[in-house]
């Protein structure tokens, strides 16, 4: 775990919402257990960097009808964050400012995307940015976030995974906790409200 006087928020860093969406919530067509309890945790987040006018970026599932990863076209999921739906909103709840920065990703029928970087312009904007460093958080554990935190490691970015800001599917017991090691192991350390919102 991080030091409280290391994960403060400051100039160069990034908070990365990954994923949180209805279709992912609780009672959603593909709801995450405790994904509301990782929403109302980033929504803390979002106020220290709202506070100190730092950068959020907010990726979602932007799907088309037909996406490869539904389980009509062959996929392993029932279909979810289709375009344009409820579902594919983000959560009610989260309190997203103004001025964040959507990414959406997996657009196009024929190819999935798990990673936020994934066929997206978030590295171009976080370099332009300046940002050197990401809080990451939202859902789910052993997919999107997992997926997303090791390319942003394997791109040179800082990581700090907010542990209690994320939620797994846990298709398979203990893909969470596999999921948290393999970031840990691609260079990303784990951190939480009580050192990052540390006065």
């Amino acid at each position: 775990m991080i030091k409280h006087n290391e994960a403060s928020p400051h100039a160069g860093d990034a908070l990365i919402i990954v994923d949180l969406q209805r279709d992912f919530l609780p009672g959603g067509a593909l709801g995450v257990v405790g994904g509301d309890a990782a929403l109302n945790t980033m929504n803390e987040y979002l106020t220290v960097f709202a506070a100190k006018q730092l950068p959020v970026f907010a990726t979602r599932d932007w799907h088309p009808n037909n996406h490869c990863s539904f389980i009509a076209q062959g996929g392993p999921w029932p279909p979810h964050c289709i375009a344009g739906s409820q579902g594919a909103a983000f959560g009610d709840e989260l309190h997203l400012p103004a001025d964040t920065r959507v990414i959406s990703k997996a657009t196009t029928p024929q190819r999935d995307a798990y990673s936020g970087f994934d066929g997206t312009e978030l590295k171009a904007l976080l370099r332009q940015a300046q940002v050197k460093r990401l809080f990451v958080g939202g859902l789910a554990t052993d997919y999107c976030v997992l997926q997303t935190v090791k390319d942003a490691c394997t791109l040179g970015f800082t990581v700090l995974l907010l542990r209690d800001a994320i939620a797994a599917v846990n298709a398979h017991p203990g893909d969470g906790d596999r999921a948290i090691e393999q970031m840990q192991a691609a260079g990303a350390t784990l951190t939480d409200r009580n050192a990052v919102l540390a006065r």
